[in-house]
């Protein structure tokens, strides 16, 4: 979206910077916003901060282990860790990993906790993961990317911005960054609308970069990368570019005082897969599907008999029940789920490793 402070009168020459410099900066630097609190304390996502939804969402995630035979699970961007708890309560026997900038909760009961160095970046101790589930959960769209825009003669050009988000159009795109966007941002071309100054976006590469190297750390298991996005078909003409900061959208300023994302072009993160012939295909879905393949249809209603005879049940019935449809309908339920299974899977006649 186009906030209020784009494309003001041009900044003293210094104060700005491109925006994924400032965007890393903002949220990983040494007083960054992902170092300073829980993110919990800025806005609720599946995982946590939704009455009901992280167990469910924690049921879905061991349902997927057993599936495809892990007896691990990675969790990347996993914030206090509020996801692995769940799935401790679920399945005591799952190796549990978390990954993020600060260290570990002390009240956290996981098996190992790595610290990575935030944005595309991960920690060096995250390697040869065999029978493993990786979980990304809302990691890709804080990994920062570039911004850009298209000047008054079409011309797309990367937006510079000062600390307080005051926007101006800085160099010329080119190279893998222009290529990328002629193929996922153009509409076609040649098309008047498609040359408008006002068209922008964040430019996908880096968040394909961070799942690649994240694929080449994991030797057999599924990688799961869940994240609101976009393909070209409902790609936004002004880009996704927002901010959060207890608990409600706000202007995006890189000062580390709000939470800076932008939703990820799924459909160019699913073609940068490429294909394989070792393994099953990568599947795109969306999160309704999933949960709805995983947990069962919210839609039946509970049965007003057993209100009368296990009320406890009926209740926890009735939450269950709303839970799950809250996380399979609106905006949760258009989440995007990427599977992408890696080296041997069960029963495909090949070892699955041993963890």
């Amino acid at each position: 979206m186009r906030h209020p402070s784009a494309m003001s009168a041009p900044a003293p020459p210094d104060s700005a910077t491109p925006w994924d410099r400032a965007w890393q900066e903002a949220l990983y630097a040494a007083d960054g916003f992902y170092r300073q609190g829980a993110p919990a304390a800025h806005f609720a996502t599946s995982a946590r901060g939704i009455p009901g939804a992280g167990p469910l969402l924690a049921e879905a995630v061991v349902a997927l282990a057993h599936r495809h035979g892990c007896d691990r699970v990675v969790d990347v961007g996993c914030g206090r860790g509020e996801l692995l708890a769940q799935v401790r309560t679920l399945d005591a026997s799952l190796h549990l990993t978390g990954v993020d900038v600060v260290p570990r909760p002390s009240t956290l009961e996981v098996d190992a906790w790595l610290v990575s160095p935030g944005g595309a970046a991960l920690p060096r101790g995250l390697r040869d993961l065999e029978r493993t589930l990786v979980v990304a959960h809302e990691w890709l769209d804080v990994v920062p990317c570039p911004v850009v825009a298209r000047d008054d003669a079409g011309v797309w050009r990367s937006l510079d911005v000062a600390p307080d988000g005051t926007e101006e159009l800085g160099p010329v795109v080119h190279g893998e960054d222009l290529a990328w966007v002629r193929r996922w941002l153009d509409d076609g071309p040649g098309r008047a609308e498609d040359r408008a100054p006002d068209r922008r976006g964040e430019v996908g590469r880096p968040r394909e970069a961070a799942l690649a190297d994240l694929l080449g750390r994991v030797r057999s298991g599924l990688v799961v990368v869940v994240d609101y996005g976009h393909t070209a078909d409902d790609r936004p003409r002004g880009g996704t570019l927002t901010g959060f900061r207890a608990g409600r959208e706000v202007t995006p300023v890189p000062d580390g005082t709000c939470d800076l994302t932008a939703h990820v072009a799924v459909d160019a993160l699913l073609a940068s897969l490429g294909t394989s012939p070792a393994t099953d295909p990568p599947q795109l879905v969306r999160q309704r599907e999933v949960l709805h393949d995983l947990l069962g249809d919210p839609g039946p209603p509970v049965p007003h008999a057993l209100a009368r005879t296990d009320p406890q049940a009926y209740l926890d019935a009735l939450a269950r029940r709303a839970a799950l449809t809250t996380l399979t309908s609106g905006a949760l339920g258009d989440f995007w789920w990427l599977l992408v299974p890696v080296g041997a899977q069960p029963g495909d006649g090949r070892d699955p490793g041993i963890g």
